[in-house]
């Protein structure tokens, strides 16, 4: 069987490799540019000088992280070539893998040389399992290297589609997209509408989590500061803010969707700028106004990761399990 899956997918594993290879001849310079960029410009030192503090009292690096985020404005639109990586993989190993013996009809011949239909489907899902998780640690670990830079922008680490290229999520989502492209081929069992239907379900699981699901595995936090002053989140804690805006003395949201400030009350005003007061009378905000965000904290980066691998790895389970015994009821 060994033999047998390695003469069936050696084009498909000489393919891999060249796009492999090309990957690396554009991960490496673009990502050595941007971490030497990071360093050189000394927004890494800032942000690190900024410490675990939720608010600090003034944010120095915006400047640089504004700088830094304009040199490399194309930077997240790449990425999300990478984001499509794991569904590449679904749909070209496996989708196929079943439907493409069932089409050609050659799975007749296959059943009938002493080899059940449950040992075949076994090794044949076991050893593209094992070769396309090797392949997903690979290119996680590469592209977390790439994209680690990109994290200084929007809500860090959290921000979407960094998160999706970062950690140990795209291993799961490789084998949710191979396990949803095998059952896809029990089902069709021809290898177009097996694909079509693999891009359309990986698209609406991942989406559907990514943007319905993620931001609820914990309880996202609150954080509120005065208007008046000059404290600010801190952006070296990477938080992902989901909703922000202003509130009065009540509570009550005035202001949604971005943040203000005033100088501190009692503090002299800058030449034609207005002081404490006159800046809260021209929002129509009182005193004791005050910022406010919803958001989930940057350290939990990790817990998420986990959890979000831990359930495409589970529906990748279940949808290999699903195909297993809808093999037994192929003609």
């Amino acid at each position: 069987m060994i033999w047998l899956t390695w003469r069936q997918h050696r084009k498909q594993a000489l393919f891999t490799a060249i796009a492999l290879a090309l990957l690396a001849a554009l991960l490496i310079p673009t990502g050595l540019r941007m971490h030497h960029a990071l360093d050189d410009s000394g927004l890494a030192d800032c942000l690190s000088e900024l410490g675990p503090a939720e608010l600090v009292a003034n944010n120095d690096c915006q400047k640089l992280s504004t700088q830094f985020s304009n040199q490399f404005s194309a930077m997240p639109f790449v990425s999300v070539l990478f984001v499509m990586l794991p569904l590449l993989v679904g749909l070209f190993f496996g989708a196929p893998l079943i439907a493409r013996e069932v089409e050609h009809g050659t799975h007749r011949f296959v059943w009938t040389q002493g080899v059940s239909r449950r040992q075949w489907a076994l090794a044949k899902f076991g050893l593209i399992g094992a070769a396309t998780t090797l392949l997903a640690v690979g290119y996680a670990l590469g592209v977390s290297w790439w994209a680690e830079p990109l994290a200084t922008m929007g809500n860090g680490r959290f921000t979407y589609i960094i998160f999706d290229v970062q950690g140990i999520a795209p291993i799961g989502y490789t084998l949710f997209a191979v396990a949803l492209g095998i059952f896809a081929g029990t089902v069709w069992r021809k290898v177009v509408p097996a694909m079509a239907v693999t891009l359309g379900g990986f698209l609406v699981v991942r989406l559907g989590i990514e943007l319905l699901a993620r931001m609820h595995y914990m309880a996202p936090r609150t954080l509120t500061y005065a208007v008046t002053g000059n404290l600010q989140p801190n952006p070296a804690r990477s938080n992902w803010v989901a909703a922000m805006g202003v509130r009065d003395a009540g509570g009550k949201l005035v202001l949604s969707g971005s943040q203000t400030g005033c100088p501190p009350v009692g503090a002299k005003a800058a030449p034609g700028m207005p002081d404490a007061d006159a800046c809260l009378n021209q929002m129509g905000l009182g005193r004791r106004a005050y910022n406010w965000q919803r958001y989930q904290p940057g350290d939990r980066f990790w817990t998420f990761q986990w959890i979000e691998t831990g359930i495409f790895v589970a529906l990748a389970a279940l949808l290999v399990l699903l195909a297993v015994r809808r093999i037994s009821r192929v003609a």
